[in-house]
């Protein structure tokens, strides 16, 4: 593959840290019968015209693949979006357990993940025993859901919710006992929000946000002191601490753009500064020194997107023994959300 000329660099520096990504333009083939060659991007373009197809990314993906995608947002913007297209071929963007639950609420679409090696490690952290011990002990127990879970998890669960509006969802529902799963970090957080519910917590985590050191955020508000802390709910407790805001993806790229403040330490995954820089073009945003990655987003890539849309593979196929439980999870979802 050859580099075309015209190459724009979007970089970021932290620390010990530099974060160079190629967002475009690579040539890579050539129109059929014409020997023009093409861009990845215009490639892409023109197969999405021919299959129908629509991109959807997460704010995680690397930036590059951000500029390929038709809409890009959190987890809840993106299982919505999915319900609302007339396009027959989704490709999703992100991680497996976000394209197992745009293929649940759309079934008679085709959804294709750009890389099937890109999993999370939290969808899996929670077992059935688990579920069923707690369903036995109370009977008013509603089993809540993160969205970052697997089909088979979802299909244990009464509802999903994700980080953007569980602290609403949970509210809605009339039981007393929660048991949600599969986040500990996220759960405290709600069982703060929403005091008169009494909360059984899972030990599932976010290794990225999990895993933030407090010290390194705390020696960036050493040397900004003026910076607004803004940290996901998947943070440890350490961090959740010293916050000046605790939203979603969403939430902080929301907060960050609406404030008058022009300095931010950003506690969660580091391709959201993509769209910050976006809303924020005059702000300054710093990450802790280890800079929060996540692997398994990074894995997609634009040629792989460009794979999946000429060979089809990498589909989504729900598994038809927990597929009416886990869609009736997500559906709730997206009914109590909405009132």
């Amino acid at each position: 593959m050859q580099k075309a000329s015209g190459t724009t660099v979007l970089s970021f520096v932290n620390s010990s840290v530099i974060m160079s990504i190629t967002t475009e333009t690579k040539a890579y083939g050539f129109h059929a019968g014409k020997g023009i060659r093409m861009t990845i991007r215009e490639e892409i373009e023109q197969l999405k015209k021919e299959k129908n197809a629509v991109i959807l990314a997460h704010y995680y993906v690397r930036p590059e693949v951000q500029a390929l995608a038709d809409y890009i947002g959190d987890s809840y913007f993106l299982s919505k979006k999915a319900t609302e297209l007339a396009n027959k071929t989704i490709v999703l963007c992100g991680v497996t357990f976000m394209g197992e639950s745009a293929k649940l609420l759309n079934p008679d679409k085709t959804v294709l993940m750009p890389d099937l090696a890109a999993d999370c490690p939290m969808a899996h952290m929670v077992t059935k025993e688990t579920v069923q011990a707690a369903r036995d002990q109370y009977d008013d127990l509603a089993v809540v859901c993160y969205i970052n879970s697997t089909q088979e998890i979802k299909s244990w669960s009464d509802v999903c919710v994700t980080s953007a509006n569980a602290v609403k969802i949970v509210k809605n529902l009339p039981n007393k006992h929660i048991l949600f799963i599969p986040d500990r970090n996220l759960a405290h957080f709600v069982a703060a929000a929403v005091p008169e519910k009494e909360f059984i917590y899972n030990e599932g985590f976010c290794i990225v946000h999990e895993f933030m050191q407090v010290e390194e955020l705390l020696d960036l508000k050493a040397e900004h002191p003026d910076a607004k802390v803004l940290v996901h709910p998947e943070c440890n407790h350490k961090i959740i601490e010293i916050a000046d805001f605790i939203g979603s993806t969403s939430g902080i790229i929301n907060f960050a753009g609406e404030s008058s403040d022009k300095e931010f330490i950003i506690g969660t995954e580091c391709g959201v500064l993509t769209k910050l820089k976006e809303r924020r073009p005059d702000a300054e945003f710093y990450f802790p020194e280890t800079t929060p990655t996540c692997v398994n987003m990074k894995k997609i890539t634009p040629e792989k997107v460009l794979h999946v849309l000429k060979t089809g593979e990498n589909e989504i196929h729900a598994k038809p023994e927990t597929e009416g439980a886990a869609k009736n999870a997500l559906a709730r979802m997206l009914e109590l959300a909405g009132k």
